[in-house]
């Protein structure tokens, strides 16, 4: 009697029982439990690395310590949804509508990436087990501090002798039509905070007082002004955005102590995050000199600039989208900052996944039939990798 075929892991109904997860940053939501229960009857070892109050997962098919050991690394976490009622379905429905559209938090960025990845390794190992491991790390926490979700799964593995050779981060990366963008780096971010102070008075008296506004205004000028480089070979310009400058004086004839602004950087592989800390911090004293206030400044860097040059991994994957599309994908560093600026330390890194234009808004939502074409992407990309 002839034995039937394995049923093949739908990426879409993965994606939607993931929907159903209500995962917001910090809430694990059920999503990792789900994907541990799948991943482990499907012979992979699972482990949680939940790490202060932070849920992640480590999955391996294959033998510790193999010498070929490719990765995927995603987030089930989820941002806000906002006004539920504003929604068209439910944030957490996971409805299909008549169009093939899915919607929920999460349908693009990024339970969609991560059902992709989950059903094309499973399907992967099962069909053509591979010499070498799969491995999978999934967090909890990448919409949030990220603190403790990626860069936990990198400690714990370090600690026990597990490796990828090389990873690929399912974040959305495509602006427009399925295919046309991969992230093969990421600008550094960081964020400064300063705080001028003077001394308050009335405004009426304003030589028996010292005005930290003026000094500020100053300040964010020279900032804001300041060329920061041209671009380099795979990086656009680096920019420097003044957000918001804060006194909380609401009296016309107060004078107040003390003003705060801050600003945020998007950096390229030119500068440091300590390098343009070095040079807000000149900038900062030369202003507190000048109109003789004091300023203080604190920097937070999010992540540094990095790049995966082109050459094997990105080839592997441009050939496997360009296979499964008709497209062939721009090598791009645009956009804010992803996991992959912690993957990078471990081994080299890109990215790629969905079309994300509605990731984050209301109505977030995805064509099933790209999470279809993301799982096929996937499958070859791991049967190129192996052949």
């Amino acid at each position: 009697m002839p034995v039937a075929a394995p049923t093949e892991t739908d990426p879409v109904a993965l994606t939607q029982a993931l929907i159903r997860c209500p995962s917001v940053t910090p809430e694990e939501g059920g999503a990792l439990t789900l994907l541990e229960g799948m991943l482990t009857e499907a012979g992979f070892t699972c482990t949680r690395v939940d790490r202060n109050g932070t849920s992640n997962l480590f999955a391996r098919w294959g033998l510790k310590g193999a010498n070929r050991s490719f990765g995927f690394n995603g987030h089930t976490d989820v941002v806000p949804v906002g006004d539920a009622a504003a929604w068209t379905h439910g944030p957490f429905s996971g409805d299909i509508d008549a169009d093939g559209v899915l919607w929920g938090r999460g349908a693009t960025d990024m339970k969609s990436g991560v059902a992709a990845f989950v059903a094309a390794a499973i399907d992967f190992v099962r069909t053509t087990p591979p010499d070498g491991a799969v491995i999978l790390t999934l967090t909890g926490d990448e919409e949030g501090p990220a603190l403790d979700g990626t860069t936990a799964l990198l400690d714990w593995m370090q600690d026990n002798g597990e490796a990828m050779t090389d990873c690929l981060v399912g974040e959305p990366t495509c602006p427009e039509v399925m295919g046309d963008m991969m992230k093969i780096g990421r600008r550094g971010s960081l964020n400064a905070h300063f705080t001028v102070t003077g001394k308050q008075g009335h405004s009426a008296y304003p030589h028996r007082a010292l005005n930290p506004l003026p000094a500020m205004a100053r300040l964010m000028d020279r900032l804001a002004s300041e060329t920061l480089d041209e671009g380099t070979d795979h990086f656009d310009a680096s920019t420097l955005a003044v957000v918001t400058i804060d006194t909380g004086n609401p009296a016309t004839n107060v004078i107040p102590a003390q003003c705060r602004s801050t600003v945020n950087v998007r950096f390229n592989d030119t500068h440091t995050g300590a390098s343009l800390s070095a040079w807000m911090q000149r900038e900062a004293q030369q202003i507190a000199t000048a109109f003789g206030v004091k300023v203080d400044m604190e920097v937070k860097i999010s992540g540094e600039a990095f790049l995966t040059p082109p050459g094997p991994l990105s080839e592997l994957i441009a050939k496997s989208v360009t296979a499964e599309t008709g497209v062939t994908p721009e090598l791009s560093t645009s956009g804010g900052t992803s996991d992959a600026r912690f993957v990078q330390h471990h081994c080299p890194v890109v990215e790629f996944g969905l079309v994300g234009k509605t990731m984050h808004q209301v109505d977030e939502r995805i064509e099933t039939e790209q999470i279809t074409q993301l799982k096929r992407i996937y499958s070859r990309i791991l049967g190129d990798y192996f052949a």
